[in-house]
This record gives C-alpha cells, sequence and structure tokens, in this order.
C-alpha cells in the first residue's frame, strides 16, 4: 500500500468518526452526560492505539537505523547503542503517557457521570 491510499483511509475515517455524532440524537440531559463519557473512553482507545501503533512504527524505524549504522562502522556501536536505547526510552514514554491518560479517562471520568 502506498503512503498516499493509507493516508486517504486514516482520513476516510477520522472524517466519519467526526461527523457521525451529529446525527445522533439525545434524549435526556442524564443520557447527553452518559455519552461524554462513553465518547471520553472510547477516544482514549482510540488515543492509545494510534500511539501504540505509531511508537511501534518509530521504534522499529530506529532499531534498523541503528542496526544499519552498527553493520556501517562497527567501532562506534557503544554510542550507538547509547542513543538507540534513549531515543527508544522517549518514544517508550510517549506510549506510557497516552496510557495513563486514558485510564484517567477511563477510571476517574472527568467529564461527568
Amino acid at each position: 500500500m502506498s503512503k498516499r491510499s493509507v493516508l486517504t483511509l486514516l482520513f476516510m475515517f477520522l472524517v466519519i468518526g467526526i461527523v457521525s455524532p451529529v446525527y445522533a440524537q439525545g434524549t435526556e440531559a442524564a443520557a447527553a452526560g452518559n455519552e461524554v463519557v462513553r465518547w471520553s473512553i472510547i477516544t482514549a482507545g482510540f488515543a492509545l492505539a494510534v500511539a501504540a501503533a505509531f511508537g511501534a512504527l518509530a521504534q522499529g524505524k530506529g532499531v534498523s537505523a541503528a542496526a544499519e549504522a552498527i553493520a556501517r562502522n562497527p567501532s562506534a556501536a557503544g554510542e550507538i547503542r547509547g542513543a538507540l536505547i534513549l531515543g527508544l526510552v522517549l518514544i517508550e514514554s510517549l506510549v506510557i503517557y497516552v496510557l495513563l491518560i486514558s485510564l484517567i479517562l477511563f477510571f476517574i471520568k472527568p467529564f461527568g457521570g
């Protein structure tokens, strides 16, 4: 799949996700508060999925580049390995931050409910 088709598909899902709540009908004020809780949980799940997916892609690219750099210059393996581990830790910390926000949205429910 080309990058353009993946981006087009991602954009279509984004548009569908944004437009679909427009057609929803609420019956009561309590139902509206309940909807906010539901959507915050759904949003947290999607945010975690996107963060994990792109974090994994970034880590794969980083490991690939480090392996290629070590193959080209084996004498610099220690420095490359240190920079690789630092980069992987920073990438993984971003995914953990999204997990923390998702857990807050799931258990604490800051928007009501």
